[in-house]
């Protein structure tokens, strides 16, 4: 990744006003990739302008499809025909959620090579389930230097009962039974919103599956998709971020584009700590002007509270006095965050994967770096709650998951810069 320039933040200010939630990246990613397996032109609403989209959507062109941006988030794609069945290991070693091509290809023309995918580097993230899903339901597979071939046989019979839940697992078993004869049962599927609105944009091109939001998925093929139009959810993490960024800087923040019942977790823990979240149909109310008291967090699948903000978390606990703990079960090595938030002045300790959170001690502006997304938005969201100035680097990791985050900082007001125009000159 090449290097941007780094986000400048001058803390110890309140937010204010409102901010629109963007479009969740972690459903438009599986629903880009699910896209293949129609043959007719499709229209994406509601697709967030962020560099993992983009290499996705460079992963899919390798393979025959052609898109068109038509809006600001706003996106065509039309795949006639495959032109490969091997995604390039440049791409797929960018980001984790290129590995479910593997179940469209097998679905869209009976065979792939995938390689390992990569992404955030903090802790191992295996595919072993995925695998296991696929070998139960007939899928051969080889494996050689990290690149998996796979062929699919006609029809696919059985069904797989996931050890864990997995959301990429079962994103990846249900794409590879849309297309073609044969029925898939999936016992302890994940029941994930990202997996919902994948089927939810499947069926609306006419597939055949039953069971989104449940531990059962069955997915009875069908000969072929149709084109279609579908608006992808709203972002829950960077909703959960907001919200978090609201309580930290004690302040009253409104969310708007946003699904409440996605975020109940979050917003029992804050009001459990001592902050007002009201809910609309769309949108969502924080109050943390109030004194907050300390709390423990333990991190699930959904409908449980969220890894990916779990870092963030973190950032908040620092700034409310008493003790705190934060453990995640989900990831246990996503710790980068901490290293960053201790040199901001935050008193946190790891003990066998569980942050001890001391907080209270007032942080201060530091020059720090980001080595993943979310870590990289717990360090944003502290730079808000600290006195003086916070320089972040690393800003190729947050713009992976988050949208024009300097620009839309300032809109709730947030003093923040960053010239990549300077930078720029300055790195010559």
């Amino acid at each position: 990744m090449s290097q941007l320039a780094p986000l400048v933040i001058l803390g110890g200010s309140p937010l204010e006003g409102e901010i629109a939630v963007q479009p969740s990246k972690n459903a438009a990613l599986p629903i880009i990739v699910a896209s293949l397996l129609s043959s007719e032109p499709i229209t994406l609403h509601g697709i967030p302008r962020l560099s993992d989209i983009h290499t996705i959507l460079d992963i899919v062109a390798s393979l025959g499809t052609r898109f068109e941006w038509i809006g600001p988030n706003s996106v065509v794609l039309h795949t006639p025909h495959l032109t490969s069945v091997e995604t390039p290991y440049a791409l797929v070693s960018k980001m984790r959620a290129s590995f479910i091509v593997m179940g469209a290809l097998l679905s869209r023309a009976g065979e792939a090579k995938v390689s390992l995918p990569g992404g955030c580097a903090f802790g191992y993230r295996p595919v072993d389930q995925h695998l296991k899903a696929f070998r139960a339901i007939g899928v051969t597979l080889t494996e050689d230097a990290g690149s998996f071939s796979a062929t699919r046989p006609q029809p696919l019979t059985g069904g797989y009962v996931f050890e864990m839940l997995t959301v990429g697992g079962t994103q990846n078993a249900i794409l590879a039974a849309v297309l073609g004869e044969g029925t898939v049962r999936l016992e302890n599927a994940s029941i994930d919103t990202d997996v919902a609105d994948m089927v939810n944009f499947l069926n609306s091109l006419g597939a055949r599956i039953t069971g989104a939001g449940t531990h059962t998925i069955v997915v009875e093929g069908v000969e072929k998709l149709s084109g279609g139009e579908y608006t992808v959810i709203p972002d829950r993490i960077e909703a959960g971020t907001w919200m978090i960024a609201a309580a930290a800087t004690r302040s009253k923040l409104a969310l708007t584009n946003v699904h409440p019942a996605h975020l109940r977790a979050l917003s029992g823990k804050l009001q459990e700590m001592g902050a007002q979240v009201l809910e609309g149909e769309r949108t969502l109310l924080v109050d943390a002007r109030a004194s907050l008291v300390p709390t423990n967090v333990t991190t699930a699948a959904f409908p449980g509270f969220p890894t990916d903000i779990q870092p963030q978390m973190a950032a908040l606990l620092a700034t409310v006095e008493g003790t705190s703990a934060v453990t995640d079960p989900v990831y246990p090595d996503r710790l980068t965050h901490v290293a960053p938030l201790v040199r901001m002045g935050a008193d946190i300790s790891v003990m066998d994967h569980t942050q001890v959170i001391r907080g209270g001690t007032l942080l201060h502006g530091a020059h720090v770096r980001a080595a993943d997304i979310r870590a990289g938005a717990a360090l944003f969201v502290a730079a808000l709650a600290a006195q003086g100035e916070t320089v972040i680097d690393g800003m190729q990791y947050i713009n992976r998951g988050y949208e024009r985050i300097a620009e839309r900082l300032k809109s709730i007001g947030a003093n923040v810069r960053q010239d990549e125009a300077v930078f720029a000159t300055a790195m010559d």
